[in-house]
């Protein structure tokens, strides 16, 4: 970087809170975001999941300086180095232990798909644990993938820009959310050992005919039953495809929590039950297409009704289009932003497109400094895709250009 101080980058309100902190690392431009919920009366200012991901970009940073106005409205970010889990810089013995605090509502998956992110450009491994009474392993009402989605549809992904080796996503403990869908006391472990210079130049520009269907029924605290009537709801609806389908169940028990009764100051009360489906297609060309869907906090939704939902909703992820699916797409176009200086292409739906996080994300790159995309119809004149044309910033990794 230079050594003149970078003008600051401004921002408005929390939303893209998290990649917008991700884009600025990558790129080493400061950043302020203001107007965070400025007018609301119960949770003004940042929330309780957004102050835990600044303290996670703190420990796998070095150098990185985080301000926080008094009324938590205004944030300053300079990020500094990507140096992963490293000895004495937030590490103990090679791995960061991050605690999620129990008024969280975000599942983990939206500290662990940036934090993906950051992996690749780290000066040394990143090796993170998160733990603590608010780790929620399954979907979200909030659109947070579940870890197994993160897993099996996410992190395959990495392998078309070169990145393929020592990554492992460790489920420890499973857990739901909890009460109004704060907390869950799961356990997760990232494990990111491949770090590259640069990545490579990505053409995904053919989607091929869906192969296979895999996926994971989970249930926490709850009859293994759930996920037999979860597998079968689902089967009946993708079994006409045509196509291999296997459903792995996995039945864990519920997690317990200190009650804080002050009656009873050693008792402990259950948390994180609750059930839910994962299912990922996979084309003939190595494509994927995810859908995940969990049982309410609130609960009163029936196994057969979640089996059915998440179906549907893989159904209509193939249905839009493109080579990538809706929930990769901000992974997939970052990692091509960050690659080598050439003209990278993808094939995306129309529909994935213009969804308005998409948008924000291209509006967010440029601003950042990173090329403009580019556009043009599809060569197989498929009128419901587009192929977007993204060129390399060739910054990449910092770090290992050092060492």
């Amino acid at each position: 970087m230079s050594d003149h101080p970078q003008k600051r980058v401004l921002f408005t309100t929390q939303k893209a809170f998290a990649s917008r902190l991700i884009l600025a690392t990558l790129t080493g431009r400061p950043i302020r975001i203001t107007r965070i919920r400025p007018s609301s009366p119960t949770n003004l200012g940042v929330a309780p999941h957004e102050i835990s991901l600044l303290r996670l970009l703190e420990a796998v940073t070095n150098g990185s300086m985080i301000e926080v106005s008094m009324t938590g409205t205004t944030v300053d970010y300079r990020p500094g180095l990507i140096t992963g889990s490293t000895q004495g810089l937030g590490a103990n013995r090679g791995v960061i232990r991050h605690e999620v605090p129990a008024a969280c509502t975000r599942g983990v998956s939206y500290f662990l798909i940036p934090l993906c992110l950051l992996a690749p450009f780290s000066k040394s491994p990143i090796n993170v644990l998160f733990s603590g009474p608010g780790v929620i392993t399954s979907a979200t009402p909030a659109g947070d993938l579940s870890v197994d989605s993160v897993r099996t549809a996410i992190l395959p992904l990495f392998a078309k820009f070169g990145i393929l080796k020592d990554i492992e996503l460790r489920i420890l403990r499973r857990s739901n959310p909890g009460a109004r869908g704060k907390g869950g006391a799961g356990e997760v472990q990232l494990v990111f050992g491949h770090q590259v210079r640069l990545p490579k130049t990505l053409h995904l520009l053919n989607p091929g005919r869906i192969k296979r269907i895999r996926g994971v029924a989970y249930c926490t605290g709850v009859p293994a039953s759930n996920n037999a009537r979860m597998i079968e709801a689902a089967r009946g609806i993708l079994n006409p495809i045509g196509v291999d389908i296997y459903v792995f169940s996995d039945v864990s028990s519920a997690p317990y929590i200190p009650s804080n009764d002050k009656a009873n100051p050693t008792g402990k009360t259950k948390t994180g039950i609750g059930f839910g489906l994962s299912l990922v297609a996979e084309s003939s060309t190595g494509c994927l297409y995810s859908a995940d869907v969990a049982s309410p906090p609130s609960g009163g939704a029936p196994p057969e009704d979640i089996g059915q939902q998440c179906a549907h909703q893989l159904l209509e992820s193939v249905a839009a289009g493109g080579a990538v699916s809706i929930a990769a797409v901000p992974t997939i176009l970052t990692l091509m932003s960050m690659s080598s200086e050439d003209v990278g292409r993808v094939q995306l739906g129309k529909d994935v497109l213009s969804a308005d996080h998409i948008i924000d994300l291209a509006r967010d790159m440029k601003a950042l400094g990173l090329s403009p995309w580019g556009f043009r119809e599809t060569s197989t004149g498929q009128e419901n895709d587009i192929v977007v044309s993204v060129v390399g910033k060739g910054v990449g990794n910092v770090g290992r250009k050092i060492a």
